[in-house]
């Protein structure tokens, strides 16, 4: 039983890492072929919208595998402040 929480870890994480399209899962555009799609397409608020919307969506994906892996919300002090605090801490670890 105890080799099941990091086999499913690694895979959680291996999905984490192609969900947000990061280094060794970002070559679906062929960057060298495209003038970099939306870069060009879209004006400085829909440019910023969609930067922001990548990295809340890394920042909710670091605070969920904290929850579920890390134990963010197990604290002693049942303080719910205190808790938040090192659930967004840890998160902040992992991004």
């Amino acid at each position: 039983m105890s080799f099941i929480i990091p086999s499913i870890f690694i895979i959680w994480l291996i999905a984490v890492i192609a969900e947000t399209n990061r280094t060794p899962f970002d070559l679906v555009e062929g960057e060298s072929e495209l003038v970099s799609g939306f870069n060009v397409e879209y004006r400085s608020v829909g440019f910023t919208l969609i930067f922001i919307a990548e990295y809340v969506r890394i920042l909710l994906i670091s605070v969920i595998t904290t929850i579920l892996f890390i134990g963010g919300t197990f604290s002693i002090i049942n303080n719910s402040i205190i808790i938040i605090i090192k659930t967004l801490l840890i998160a902040a670890l992992l991004i």
